[in-house]
């Protein structure tokens, strides 16, 4: 299978514990959020489940789940959601996180409970906090899995989630059929995956409502952390910046030494957490045998066509034929 443009930009490790000639096991993390909202955008609103609420975003997102599930047939999967909204830790830190953001409508929450039954229902981790948000079980559950031999595969477009990288891991837009390893973070974002927390510190990041060091912009942000390394060496040496080919160096160094305690706040928002509970998973993260009662009362509730059915049971290695004729039979 083709892997898109950005092919050359993987990194391999060689193997390892996986045995000669092989690559360590993939462990797949899906950041779900990012596939239900764009669902529930573009997929036409004319689904509706049992009670006649939609079921759009559900539709759209089972689609692409049982399309990763088909082509992958990944031993190894987690799917994390986001619980946390405005009661994450980082908005104890800094109230005005994501505060830009419009509620979600009660018709997408009911959704993203669907969604999660769904993966349930498949055999697959489904992670949640309600102070974590899934970018940091997604990096928690990488943390884990790495001391047990695996490489993460991570499917989200979310530069955030860039700083996760290791050799050996992948970071897949699905969307778009681009998948890239460490080495070809630079050529996306401008820095290297270890300094994406310190870029996004420097020059904010708008989508979490994080405005960064004023006057800072993704240009100079990246220059500053190409010569410095990383955001702790740059502070310790802003006397430095002064001297640095940098249009408005001395300007930068004054507004760092302005806001050299925003900065270290605006990392702490920026970092993903690999220290999040993780609760009821299997170990390695291997994926279990579907639930077929479970996946029978969501095709009904959802109202899930033939062939969405034939495929959701065949994803969970299930006889459709088997189920139709049990069905009928009552």
């Amino acid at each position: 299978m083709s892997s898109g443009a950005d092919d050359d930009m993987l990194d391999r490790d060689p193997p390892d514990s996986a045995g000669p000639g092989s690559e360590p096991p993939p462990l797949y993390l899906i950041d779900a959020s990012i596939y239900v909202f764009r669902a529930w955008h573009t997929m036409p609103d004319e689904f509706t489940d049992r009670d006649g609420w939609p079921t759009n975003a559900v539709q759209g997102f089972a689609r692409f789940l049982l399309d990763v599930l088909e082509r992958e047939r990944p031993k190894h999967i987690a799917v994390a959601f986001d619980e946390a909204l405005d009661r994450c830790f980082r908005n104890a830190l800094y109230p005005a996180y994501k505060a830009n953001r419009d509620p979600a409508p009660e018709e997408l929450k009911r959704q993203f409970a669907h969604c999660r039954a769904l993966c349930a229902a498949l055999g697959l981790n489904v992670l949640g906090h309600c102070e974590y948000e899934a970018d940091d079980l997604i990096g928690t559950a990488l943390h884990h899995a790495r001391e047990v031999g695996h490489r993460g595969i991570i499917l989200s477009a979310d530069k955030d989630l860039s700083q996760l990288l290791q050799s050996g891991d992948e970071q897949w837009d699905y969307g778009r059929n681009q998948r890239w390893g460490m080495r070809g973070v630079k050529a996306r974002h401008g820095v290297e995956a270890h300094q994406i927390a310190d870029y996004l510190a420097l020059c904010g990041d708008a989508i979490d409502n994080i405005p960064g060091v004023p006057g800072i912009g993704a240009k100079t942000a990246a220059t500053l952390l190409a010569h410095f390394g990383d955001l702790d060496s740059l502070l310790a040496r802003i006397d430095e910046i002064p001297f640095l080919r940098l249009r408005g160096a001395a300007q930068t160094a004054a507004r760092l030494r302005e806001h050299r305690d925003n900065a270290l706040l605006f990392r702490r928002l920026t970092t993903i957490a690999c220290d999040a509970p993780l609760d009821g998973c299997a170990p390695g993260f291997a994926r279990a045998g579907a639930n077929p009662d479970a996946l029978g009362a969501l095709c009904e509730s959802l109202r899930f066509g033939p062939m969405t059915r034939r495929r959701v049971y065949a994803a969970g290695g299930l006889d459709f034929a088997q189920y139709a004729a049990t069905e009928d039979a009552r």
